[in-house]
């Protein structure tokens, strides 16, 4: 490996920061040049719906129904709520496409945010995303899979603490070093394991279509589907569309590696038309299939919905559901691991974060710091809480940087009119989307506010590590040391 933001890589020939010449001792001389470093342009439209959808379709469509089905009160609800969850995914995933060839960058948010906002906002976007969302989901992903993995061992009973967190470290540990070895490895493990994964859901699609057909659909007959065991407030709806964003959060995660997307103005809003339905379709009907062999009591006091899903449909085939899920949410720990690195990535190269996380291996063109600082935050969130508690916390703060980056969309619309965009959505879309978020934030006035203080945290870090230019000498040459 060699240097940061001053370095050159033989990963492509354009865009490069530095021209750095292999001595004869083994290490890399760095020489200056305008341009910056890129990764190679690997990604192509089928790796780039598999990475979204591979991002989407992990833990959540195992974990989520449960909570979306307690805060709404009814089963027509609850599939109503998963429905239009797909609806609000598609308008955001609009506006993305058009910032992602506007300005074509990677890491997402992050650097839409900073070109249209500034420092200190898109700072703050990259402190919550790097030290909370991506860390925490990872946690959540990989102990769902090493649960649903450790499920035939222990059936009778929940997996023992340190043997589910010793699978999932792991899992993480092994994906970090495929993620690290190969930019290749890590988007062919996760076309493999999304065409698993989407396998998966559809043998449970079938089996639920196979149970209407037999005419066991009771909970999803009209009256008994909105016969509601409690009138959901307007904050408990709030809440079950919270639970429900979990399942989708990933589908703005091809926008953190734009500059790997081979033809981004084509592929990028081809992979989102292709994905985001198919994954709404697959959610939906999912949900469906749950409640031809479950009553809502049922599900509710379900610890693995799908594992009681197999247990009461496939007789002795019912191990087939929780290695099912055990590869869904593998290929989602791998996805989860390779954008958020290239987060990481973005923010050093910005002088956001130590510039060490701006690395990139010489050889194997992988953001090995970036993959490193990823996986042992995950590790480290993964011994110290109890996820579960924090799906609320998480989707809100999801959708407060999905708030503030359409609302920079409309910025930039205003800012400058004339600058080129390749794909320009009509403002009824991202204004759609800033109502629904809204309504989030005044619905849940405390997650709100504990979301913000959250974010708020990394205020001083900015000032003292970015803004505060003429640091003491001794406390540059550490940080360059």
């Amino acid at each position: 490996m060699d240097g940061g933001k001053r370095y050159r890589s033989n990963c492509t020939k354009q865009d490069q920061t530095t021209q750095a010449t292999m001595l004869k001792n083994g290490k890399y001389k760095r020489e200056s040049s305008p341009e910056r470093v890129t990764l190679k342009k690997e990604i192509g439209l089928i790796s780039a719906c598999a990475i979204i959808i591979g991002n989407i379709i992990g833990s959540g469509i195992f974990i989520s129904p449960k909570g979306v089905l307690e805060h709404s009160g009814s089963v027509g609800l609850a599939l109503v709520i998963w429905v239009l969850g797909g609806g609000i995914t598609v308008l955001g995933s609009l506006c993305y496409a058009e910032l992602g060839v506007t300005i074509p960058k990677s890491g997402g948010d992050y650097s839409y945010v900073t070109e249209i906002f500034g420092g200190l906002v898109g700072f703050l976007l990259l402190w919550s995303a790097v030290l909370i969302m991506y860390p925490t989901s990872l946690a959540v992903i990989s102990l769902t899979f090493s649960n649903y993995v450790l499920q035939p061992v222990f059936p009778d009973c929940i997996a023992p603490y340190n043997a589910s967190r010793i699978l999932s470290t792991v899992c993480v540990l092994f994906l970090t070093w495929v993620n690290c070895s190969s930019v290749r490895w890590a988007t062919r493990i996760q076309d493999v394991f999304t065409a698993g994964k989407l396998l998966a859901l559809g043998l449970i699609i079938t089996v639920g279509l196979v149970q209407i057909f037999q005419g066991n659909y009771k909970w999803l007959e009209p009256q008994a589907a909105f016969d509601f065991w409690k009138t959901p407030s307007v904050g408990e709806i709030a809440l079950a569309f919270l639970q429900g964003s979990f399942a989708f959060s990933g589908w703005n995660f091809l926008n953190y590696v734009t500059e790997e997307l081979v033809d981004p103005r084509r592929n990028l809003p081809r992979a989102i038309f292709i994905s985001i339905p198919l994954v709404t379709f697959v959610y939906t009907f999912t949900n469906i299939a749950y409640f031809t062999a479950m009553s809502p009591e049922e599900l509710l006091s379900s610890n693995a919905v799908a594992v009681t899903f197999g247990q009461k449909l496939l007789g002795a085939m019912s191990w087939i559901m929780p290695i099912s899920v055990a590869l869904s949410t593998f290929g989602g720990i791998n996805g989860y691991l390779f954008t958020s690195s290239r987060l990481c990535f973005s923010g050093a190269r910005e002088g956001h974060m130590p510039s060490l996380l701006a690395m990139i291996h010489f050889k194997n063109c992988t953001p090995i710091p970036a993959l490193l600082v990823c996986c042992t935050a995950t590790i480290v969130i993964m011994f110290i809480g109890e996820t579960y508690t924090l799906i609320n916390y998480l989707s809100f703060i999801n959708y407060l940087c999905y708030g503030v980056t359409i609302a920079g969309l409309l910025v930039l619309r205003r800012r400058k009119p004339s600058l080129y965009r390749p794909i320009k959505v009509n403002l009824l879309i991202p204004v759609t989307y800033l109502i629904f978020w809204a309504f989030l934030l005044y619905s849940e006035p405390v997650v709100c506010g504990i979301g913000l203080v959250i974010i708020l945290t990394g205020v001083p870090v900015y000032f003292l590590g970015v803004y505060w230019k003429n640091k003491p000498k001794c406390l540059n040459n550490f940080i360059g040391t």
